[in-house]
């Protein structure tokens, strides 16, 4: 074969490709958005501070108060620099804020999950001295209840975690923790009992059934399947509580966040497709894809309000939540924001 016949069967086979990616990638960026988003910074904070990133987001309880972990007006490492600062907030529907706890505690909030009872879960995804890698229980009122992994200490036993980045909490009280924020880490899922104690783990660096690079985010749905973000590959992969692989997912693009309401609708939040940087899944919108976990199809996506061709880095929700209404909760880490979507239709 001459070397231009080669050029050719090349662009030929790569325009098949493309056009065989078209429908689905279309199908995901231009689903209906039924949202309209509130203008502005949403969510009112204590005078003289202001939004920094924020990752972490869960719809309190009754599903219509929001809890947010926030960044001490910046990003990695300011709450060490603002020990006086509470990251851990509880707002009304409206923005007003209702409490606060976890000043000095918290090096960097990145997962947050509310159980059954109410308790707020928060991971700790990076280190400051003796603080840092581990997963924490509160109570409501901010009373710290538990601590799982060694404080301050970066390891892949089973008592240390390296940048754990979030964690569920099972009807049965299993707890699992997505453990490894960036690819070069312990890219695993820890599962533990209800006390704390070690079960077992699952995952290595790798990009398998099985496999993560940067798992970001937990998810659990009726059928007590978890769902994780396995953003480093682009997809979400779905398994057992005992670790089995039962599925693997594209369509909800690079997911930094999930999160599926009392009625198995997933919202997953893309904050870095189609990043000009890394060149990380082209082709796809950034913003929140919303679908039911039965058949996995796009209902609805809500764009990243920011999003520029050419643009680098993290922009749009890494972390999303909804409450009983259908609003959407998107925590923003590029823009330092908690952004909120109404359900208009």
């Amino acid at each position: 074969m001459t070397r231009i016949r080669q050029i050719g069967f090349e662009l030929v086979a790569t325009a098949a490709l493309l056009a065989t990616l078209a429908g689905p990638v279309l199908a995901q960026n231009h689903a209906p958005n039924p949202y309209r988003t509130v203008d502005g910074v949403w969510g009112q904070l204590e005078e003289g501070r202001t939004w920094g990133s924020t990752s972490a987001v869960y719809m309190a309880p009754d599903g219509m108060n929001v809890w947010v972990g926030e960044r001490c007006g910046a990003n990695q490492g300011a709450c060490m620099r603002q020990p006086d600062w509470d990251p851990i907030m509880l707002f009304s529907p409206n923005g007003e804020l209702l409490r606060s706890f976890g000043a000095g505690m918290i090096v960097w909030p990145h997962g947050l999950h509310v159980d059954s009872e109410g308790n707020v879960w928060v991971a700790d995804a990076a280190g400051a001295g003796d603080k840092g890698h581990q997963v924490h229980k509160f109570s409501p009122m901010g009373e710290l209840l538990m601590s799982l992994g060694t404080a301050g200490v970066a390891g892949d036993g089973e008592d240390t975690f390296n940048q754990p980045s979030d964690m569920l909490v099972a009807p049965d009280g299993s707890i699992f923790v997505v453990d490894g924020h960036g690819s070069g880490n312990n890219n695993r899922v820890v599962k533990f009992d209800s006390s704390g104690d070690y079960i077992m783990q699952w995952g290595e660096t790798g990009k398998e059934n099985g496999e993560f690079r940067d798992p970001h985010a937990l998810a659990m749905d009726s059928q007590g399947r978890v769902f994780v973000a396995d953003r480093g590959n682009s997809r979400t992969q779905i398994f057992d509580q005992n670790g089995n692989h039962l599925m693997t997912w594209t369509q909800f693009g690079r997911p930094s966040g999930l999160y599926i309401d009392g009625n198995d609708v997933m919202y997953s939040a893309d904050s870095e497709s189609s990043n000009a940087g890394s060149m990380s899944n082209m082709g796809f919108s950034r913003g929140i894809r919303i679908g039911s976990v039965h058949d996995g199809l796009i209902t609805a996506f809500i764009p990243d309000p920011q999003w520029r061709l050419g643009v680098r880095g993290t922009t749009a929700a890494e972390g999303v939540t909804a409450d009983a209404l259908g609003n959407v909760y998107g925590a923003e880490v590029g823009p330092r924001m908690l952004r909120k979507h109404v359900r208009v239709r």
